[in-house]
């Protein structure tokens, strides 16, 4: 029988006290994958946030159980090694950080917290330039300055690449389908799948049904005014082509 990856109940949470969330509850077993849509405004990348630790948000009330451990207690880099990875809608530009140091540090951060081997510029070098094949991303990307330049494309890989280095138990991806086109997508979808870590499972924020057909969901929720309203399967994404939002108030 398969075991929580993440059990949250009854959360409320707001920003600069406005509420957000509310009586929020979402239960992911292991090798899962949950795909979350709602329309503009609903607090889908309000939660994802709420996940990685963003301080400007705030939990008023309810639990956040993260491979059984109490998750609201952990820093955002705890969560991070702990395997919960935030993949970013707008990841953040910096100057003066390469690519390739900027993922060698966050790889040997978590080898560190395990006590496990880091590795040295050369052995680094050759586990990157192996995934940068496999997302089909040329050498010199590690040698640019940190999403600096990048099209909206070369940043979603950039994400992606990212966590295949660190091997997460949680992956969440918040609109990564934005700015992709139908091959790029095809290939970061087949490679998270493809390559994530055993019994690790994956929440998916969307507004496009597209990367379903990519992705085979095991729920599909649907998400209004701080709730997850309706679960269900494709069906369900049939229902809210014809339908629209407004059906499900």
């Amino acid at each position: 029988m398969n075991t929580n990856i993440l059990k949250i109940q009854n959360l409320d949470a707001s920003i600069e006290k406005k509420q957000i969330l509310k009586n929020f509850n979402l239960e992911i077993k292991e090798n899962e994958i949950h795909v979350i849509m709602g329309p503009n405004g609903s607090g889908k990348s309000t939660f994802s946030k709420i996940l990685a630790g963003h301080p400007s948000y705030s939990v008023n009330s309810g639990t956040i159980e993260f491979c059984n451990k109490n998750l609201l207690s952990m820093a955002p880099e705890i969560r991070s090694h702990e395997g919960l990875f935030l993949a970013f809608q707008y990841p953040l530009e910096i100057s003066g950080l390469s690519n390739y140091d900027f993922l060698r540090l966050a790889y040997n951060e978590k080898q560190k917290y395990f006590k496990e081997k880091e590795l040295d510029p050369l052995e680094f070098m050759e586990l990157a330039q192996e995934l940068l094949k496999e997302l089909k991303i040329k050498d010199e990307f590690l040698t640019r300055n940190l999403n600096e330049g990048f099209s909206g494309g070369e940043k979603k890989r950039n994400e992606i690449l990212q966590m295949l280095l660190i091997c997460p138990k949680l992956i969440i991806l918040d609109e990564i389908d934005s700015g992709l086109d139908i091959d790029a997508l095809k290939i970061i979808c087949e490679n998270i799948i493809k390559k994530k870590v055993k019994n690790s499972s994956l929440i998916v924020i969307t507004h496009y049904p597209r990367i379903l057909k990519y992705l085979e969901p095991t729920y599909i929720h649907i998400m209004i005014d701080g709730k997850l309203i309706k679960r269900g399967n494709s069906e369900l994404i049939e229902e809210l082509e014809l339908k629209g939002y407004e059906a499900f108030n």
